[in-house]
């Protein structure tokens, strides 16, 4: 076995002229170069020393990125299982291609164009991502897609949008970090999720940053943290009231900023009126004087930032947590300079530009809502189709699937994710995939959902796919082909295309390559929030990338966000009283 894997890898990874790429697995997205072993050909990793984000580091699953690329197991032709679960047979694209189209057209004739949805995922390119919403909508004409960023962003971008009209993972670049005095980082652990980012902490640390993390657990992250705040798990906002009411009533707020640049100041008094540090102690079980130590430090410091993630989102009252923490450096004037911001510490490779381009069931390209008639108009007229052609919006991907088990959707498309894996309540979810007459699984494996796929297609991997991502700060930057596709595998977006030709709608998924696609979504994001129009490849290749919004070829693109003004139409962030609830599932001596 050995041996084949090494031949295997060989075979595989036949590299191309120019073999720099990213890491396919976090938001840092970390450039690497891939170099061939002289004596056995098989390509090894080395860091890039080019790409400005990670600073020439790679942590472990940089340097292992290749893995999957090379492994014996991956998926090299199209496979079809008719019944139940018997062994998958070889066939034909065209057959593949065929089979399914026969298939999606008999659902929708039967039980109508909604019968039939798409499930995405965090780590595709922003082509594939928006390349999905318009097979979605333009192909199958369905209302039905959603993505696996659900179970991840979702409650950091609500919260984002309700308090700055807008959702961009980090108000700031990293390299702002440093300049920070005061860091706040709650519900995540950089040093094993991000680990090339610590630097950016350790080097503010060394400038004399007070760094404190909120955790239920001693992490890797809290050793180098000076306060460690041990909170029970679903007592954030508590917490976080405990600090603003600290700020209230000691007049650490800034004031100015308050009345200048926001609205709602007095429905954070009145919440958190009753949250004094002592009542907090009670709560909480954290110290009196820990609640007034962090908030005054926090407030008096010169700039400040706070990051957030998983930890406080992915609860049931997670967009009120991330309000609440966004609350404090809006209280503070925090926000939009320098060593200032808020970010919410993005999990998936690309989960922000993931949920740009119309993965989401109610988005377009754009950040543009698809019941918005001006957004439908605009992305109709990119796309060539009567804006009354487009559905409506579908519904979120938990959603997706419990109507997968209620009989409602009778076809599913599966790219980038493993739903079976990755969603809550799998058993309801085994029993869904079960009931589908058409599972199509775009992968590189055989994963635990498509076991229960009818076509298992092979996909491409990181390295063999041209593309753009967005990183976590927001960072647009593309990523070039470095290796070359094995056996009969194909481009994801090929197989879009392919496919939308066979439903009889190829003509409007005609494109010469991946740059025309690119091209095509910057046109259709023109003037949304997410505003991608004046970049192209070439800007990308030069700058090493550029931040959205970048709405005109000149526009140098938005590395900080809200300097002068935020993105609700009055340009005033918007502050939220949170009334904490109670823990969804309060923990206990048989579940700690």
């Amino acid at each position: 076995m050995k041996e084949e894997a090494r031949a295997m890898k060989t075979e595989y990874a036949t590299i191309v002229e120019q073999p720099s790429s990213h890491c396919c697995f976090c938001s840092m997205q970390c450039g690497l170069e891939l170099l061939p072993n002289e004596k056995t050909g098989a390509l090894t990793i080395k860091p890039s020393s080019v790409f400005p984000v990670a600073t020439g580091r790679l942590c472990q699953k940089g340097l292992n990125a290749l893995e999957h690329v090379v492994h014996p197991e991956r998926i090299l032709e199209p496979l079809l299982k008719q019944k139940g679960l018997l062994p998958w047979r070889p066939l034909s694209w065209a057959e593949a291609y065929s089979g399914i189209a026969e298939k999606i057209i008999e659902l929708q004739e039967l039980h109508g164009r909604d019968a039939v949805g798409v499930y995405g995922g965090g780590s595709l390119t922003n082509e594939v991502c928006y390349l999905l919403g318009k097979f979605t909508r333009v192909a199958l004409r369905s209302r039905y897609i959603d993505y696996n960023g659900r179970y991840c962003m979702s409650s950091a971008a609500a919260a984002s949008n309700q308090a700055f009209g807008i959702d961009r993972g980090m108000t700031m670049p990293l390299s702002e970090i440093p300049n920070a005095k005061y860091i706040i980082l709650a519900g995540t652990n950089i040093a094993e999720c991000q680990p090339t980012m610590m630097p950016y902490l350790l080097e503010a640390k060394k400038k004399g940053a007070v760094i404190v993390t909120i955790d239920p657990r001693n992490t890797m992250t809290s050793k180098v943290a000076d306060v460690h705040v041990r909170l029970q798990p679903g007592f954030d906002s508590v917490f976080v009231n405990g600090l603003l009411n600290v700020m209230i009533t000691e007049k650490l707020v800034d004031e100015r900023f308050v009345r200048e640049r926001t609205v709602g100041f007095e429905q954070v008094q009145d919440a958190v009126k009753s949250y004094t540090p002592e009542r907090v102690e009670t709560m909480t079980g954290i110290l009196e004087a820990v609640v007034r130590t962090v908030a005054r430090g926090f407030a008096k410091a010169e700039s400040g930032i706070v990051l957030t993630a998983r930890g406080l989102e992915q609860q049931k009252n997670g967009v009120e947590n991330t309000l609440n923490y966004i609350n404090l450096c809006l209280l503070t004037g925090k926000i939009g300079r320098p060593g200032c911001g808020y970010g919410a510490v993005t999990g998936q490779a690309n989960g922000q530009g993931g949920r740009e381009h119309g993965q989401k069931a109610d988005q377009l390209p754009g950040y543009r809502l698809i019941e918005d008639p001006a957004a439908r108009e605009h992305v109709a007229g990119v796309w060539g189709i009567d804006p009354a052609e487009l559905p409506g919006k579908g519904v979120s991907a938990y959603e997706l699937l419990q109507k997968v088990d209620e009989g409602e959707v009778k076809g599913l498309i599966v790219l980038g994710s493993n739903p079976l894996v990755s969603s809550p309540n799998n058993r309801m979810v085994e029993r869904a995939l079960q009931k589908l007459e058409l599972l199509v699984v775009i992968d590189m494996f055989e994963t635990e959902t498509a076991r229960y796929a009818h076509y298992l297609l092979p996909g491409s991997s990181f390295s063999e796919a041209e593309g753009t991502l967005t990183n976590l700060e927001g960072r647009v930057f593309h990523r070039r082909q470095a290796t070359e596709l094995p056996g009969r595998a194909k481009l994801d977006y090929r197989i879009l295309c392919e496919l939308a030709e066979a439903l009889g709608r190829g003509k409007y998924f005609q494109y010469a390559g991946i740059e025309d696609v690119f091209d095509e979504l910057a046109a259709a994001s023109a003037g949304g929030k997410a505003d991608y129009s004046g970049i192209t490849y070439r800007r990308l290749q030069e700058a090493k990338g550029l931040f959205w919004p970048c709405p005109s070829p000149d526009h140098p693109g938005t590395p900080h966000l809200f300097q002068e003004r935020f993105h609700h139409p009055d340009g005033k962030a918007r502050l939220f009283g949170i009334e904490p609830k109670m823990p969804g599932e309060p923990i206990d001596g048989e579940y700690p």
